[in-house]
């Protein structure tokens, strides 16, 4: 009876290892994706569309339509980035969306002025475009006692579209700081494969 009870009580921190998990932040957006950004499945709903095939000319439709949640919200995230902008720069006037069903491209710009190209004064081996779109749980939201009419306030974001791509570029300039900067990313952050950093030029 004592050997059986010690043989018992041997096993369970193997049961224990077996039982629970300690996974790393990615690991668990990318294990339950729809913690984050909603279902990976079709999914049937009446939503707004745009109907550009109405004899009477474009127009915003209610319609059911099939589409897939989690794709629409990694769209969603990176669009809300680029309209954010506006708020930081009155100038700005238009988004440019252009969608590439051949390639399998979304490509999202607008004019406004452009993210701060420099080191991040917590670790200067960062860029600010980099800490942007590139690290987990970063914003300019945090501080609640500002007030916001802007998104992004739980610091995942464009993040997320980053994530749940496999490829995903940014390029941005800084007039301010005279420099422009491209990262690419293939998988998130598992090959960095382009970082430039250059001085421009008679930039306007």
């Amino acid at each position: 009876m004592a050997s059986s009870m010690n043989k018992s009580i041997s096993d369970a921190p193997n049961k224990d290892e077996e039982t629970y998990q300690l996974l790393e932040q990615l690991d668990h957006i990318l294990k339950r994706p729809e913690t984050y950004i909603g279902s990976n499945k079709p999914c049937h709903e009446e939503m707004w569309i745009l109907d550009d095939k109405n004899e009477e000319g474009p127009k915003i439709i209610k319609k059911e339509i099939t589409y897939v949640p989690g794709l629409y919200k990694i769209f969603d995230e990176i669009l809300v980035n680029a309209a954010d902008n506006k708020q930081r720069d009155s100038t700005m006037t238009s988004i440019e969306v252009d969608i590439n069903q051949e390639k399998g491209e979304i490509k999202i710009c607008n004019d406004g002025r452009g993210i701060p190209v420099r080191k991040w004064a917590q670790d200067e081996s960062i860029y600010i475009p980099t800490l942007i779109f590139g690290k987990l749980l970063t914003s300019d939201n945090f501080n609640d006692n500002n007030k916001r009419i802007t998104g992004g306030r739980n610091g995942y974001g464009a993040k997320v579209t980053n994530i749940f791509s496999t490829k995903f570029t940014v390029e941005t300039c800084s007039k301010e700081y005279k420099k422009s900067f491209k990262q690419v990313y293939f998988l998130f952050l598992s090959i960095d494969l382009l970082k430039r950093i250059c001085l421009e030029i008679g930039m306007k």
